[in-house]
């Protein structure tokens, strides 16, 4: 039998143009919204307060943006950095097309977009990504570039 480790992919495994579904999606509860609300102390009246929300342009109370920023960022970990990174450097470009409400299902899906070898830390790279996030109808409700610091694959850092 063989041992088998879960993992991300190495630097030197991440293909530009690539693009990875994150699948099965998540389905968004009110609970995920009060929790993450009340853990960063984000007191918004638009998700906590249903009968305030109801009088505003939804009529109904919104997904925290960063639950749902952290959620598509998240959803990534098992198939792209899991083990594999060494920091995250910096989150950008981020949007919120779409509003997502609890009871809608969060599709999460990942591009590598561009790649460099570290100048400064020899058997690392920097690999930069478009995560996004779209409803069960296809619409696209979240979108971030994140720039990742990620190992080299063990072989290649002996090289470096």
């Amino acid at each position: 039998m063989s041992d088998i480790i879960q993992r991300g992919l190495y630097y030197d495994e991440c293909e530009v143009g690539a693009r990875y579904l994150h699948r099965p999606g998540r389905t968004v509860t009110d609970s995920d919204n009060m929790l993450f609300s009340a853990l960063t102390m984000n007191t918004q009246a638009l998700h906590l307060d249903a009968a305030f929300s109801a009088t505003q342009p939804f009529g109904r109370r919104l997904m925290n943006s960063m639950w749902t920023l952290a959620t598509i960022v998240g959803a990534s970990v098992t198939q792209i950095t899991q083990g594999t990174l060494v920091a995250q450097l910096g989150l950008s470009d981020i949007a919120f097309g779409h509003p997502l409400f609890a009871g809608d299902t969060l599709y999460c899906e990942t591009e590598i977009v561009a790649k460099r070898l570290s100048k400064s830390r020899p058997g690392q790279g920097l690999v930069t990504m478009t995560h996004t996030g779209r409803n069960q109808d296809g619409t696209v409700v979240a979108t971030a570039t994140r720039v990742a610091l990620m190992w080299c694959t063990p072989d290649d850092q002996a090289r470096s």
